[in-house]
Order: structure tokens, then sequence, then C-alpha cells
């Protein structure tokens, strides 16, 4: 059991899941972040986790208790802790606010009983959340693809983001629930819908690798999720059908409403032609130009 004083601080980042076709599959974590500060410590053997939401109720499942609790029983002898929260991550907005307090609880549980395995990490926060996407972004940094291996544990792999692609992200001022997002996608895919999806799951990841604007445009494009949730979120449609020199693309973050711009250049003008999109729409909307966050970054 480790010795652990305060303050002590978990930095965790958001992160825009799917990218277009690659549903459940891709994650790429951007620099907006969820900070855990332990602000006391106290050894009374009981391994308890106290959290005060310093933004306010979550009004939802507290996540980073979940992930705290995750790694199974502690020692007799582990100590309590108290943390102070705060996030820039919107709430049910699409940014992986659950998978970055999910993997923060974890964090917070390394720090009492020490460090585990990215596989055992992972797995933890895959069980949770159901889903390993937004939390492989969220414990790697940059795009991560990530598939579930037959023994349960999650293989990752990492991806660069070519530096000059700048991301704007746009969250309307409504909340959607995964839970409901996920209710409107089919129970069955047809098998030429699949096949789109693999062939443009393809094209984006060589578009990382090779930087070209053009195939991650084409690549972009989705059949698996983004047209049966376009009814539930306000301009996701207007978006994905916006043609601009300094665009690249566009896709619904996770399970929405958040919807991320792709920029080659001039991010400033395209946040002001994502802005006018959500006037149209009659949508109060946040939009803002995102850093891609890289491992060892916060």
């Amino acid at each position: 059991m480790q010795r652990l004083s305060p303050p002590h601080e978990v930095i965790v980042p958001g992160s825009i899941a799917n990218l277009g076709p690659g549903l459940d599959t891709l994650g790429l974590a951007v620099a907006l972040y969820l900070r855990a500060t332990v602000t006391r410590v106290t050894e009374d053997g009981r391994g308890r986790l106290t959290c005060r939401f310093a933004d306010g109720p979550i009004g939802g499942p507290n996540r980073i208790a979940a992930g705290f609790a995750a790694l199974g029983p502690m020692g007799r002898r582990a100590p309590s802790l108290e943390v102070e929260v705060r996030s820039d991550i919107p709430l049910r907005g699409g940014l992986g606010s659950s998978a970055a307090a999910t993997i923060a609880g974890l964090k917070l549980r390394e720090l009492v009983d020490g460090r585990r395995s990215r596989d055992q990490i992972l797995a933890a926060a895959s069980k949770i959340e159901g889903h390993p996407d937004n939390a492989a972004a969220a414990l790697i940094g940059g795009v991560a693809s990530c598939a579930i291996r037959e023994d349960g544990t999650i293989a990752v792999a990492s991806w660069p983001w070519p530096r000059a692609w700048r991301v704007i992200v746009a969250t309307p001022q409504l909340e959607l629930k995964t839970s409901v997002s996920r209710r409107a996608l089919p129970r069955r895919l047809p098998l030429g819908d699949a096949i789109f999806n693999l062939q443009h799951l393809a094209m984006v990841l060589g578009a990382l690798h090779s930087g070209r604007a053009a195939d991650l445009r084409e690549g972009l494009r989705d059949r698996a999720h983004q047209p049966y949730r376009a009814p539930l979120v306000p301009g996701l449609a207007r978006l994905l059908a916006l043609r601009h020199p300094d665009v690249i693309g566009a896709c619904l973050s996770g399970a929405g409403p958040t919807v991320a711009v792709f920029a080659a250049r001039n991010a400033a003008a395209v946040e002001r032609l994502v802005q006018q999109c959500y006037t149209r729409e009659r949508v109060p909307c946040r939009v803002r130009t995102v850093r891609v966050h890289r491992e060892g970054e916060a």
C-alpha cells in the first residue's frame, strides 16, 4: 500500500469517438480536461472515495467512484480519499465525459495501491463504459483504435494526428443521453453498409498517416450510426453537408450532440461558419477550437 499525501492531481482528457465510420473503434483525445485533486487522505483502512464536484451536481452515476471500485477489494490498510473534481468536458455532450471520469477513478485507485497495466485499466474501463474507444483515447492520447481480444482484454493501436489539422467542436445547449442515442441504432446493418464503413475506416487511417485532407474528407463518411442519429442532433445534417475550402469534413462526436469539424486552415473562420449553421438551426451552441491531446500533455 502506497503512502499518499495531498495535494495530488489526476488529469484526464475528453475525446471524440468514432470519427465517422469507426463506431466503437476510434477515439481522438482532445484538450478538454477533467481534473480530480486529492484534498484529504485519511488513514482509516476503509478505502473510501468522496467526491466534491466543484462545477455542480453531475445528475447521473458517479463514474469516478465506479472506476475507483472497479479493480476489486483493497487491502485493510487502504486510506480513504477526498477529491475535488473540476471539468471542462460537458456532461452528456458526446465528448467523453463518462470515460474521462472512469479513467480518473482508476487513476485515483492507482495512487492508493499501485500501478496497473494498460490492459487492466482498459479492460476495467471498457466493462464500465460498454465500449473502449473513448477510454483508450483518454488513457493514451492522440488517436486510438481498439479491438476486444478473445480473452476480453483490449488491443489498442496509436495513430498520428497531422499537426496542421485543426479540430472545432460544436456543442448545442442540450443533453443527449448515450442510452437514448444508442437506441436509435439499428440492431442489424445491411451488408453493403457494413462494407462501406470498413472501406471508409481504412481511408481514415490512411489519411492519418499520409496527411491527405481529401482522403480524410472521403473517409469520414458513415452509414452505421450518423444517419440514424441525425434526427436527435441539431445541426448534424447541415454540418455533414458543409463544403468550404478550409473545411476537411465533419462527424458526430461520440453519441452526440457535439459535432466535430476538421479544418485544414483558418480555424477561426471555420468556427464562424459552424456558428452560422446553428444560428440557422435556431439552436444555442458553444463552438470552440480544441487542441489534440497527445500522450504526456495536460
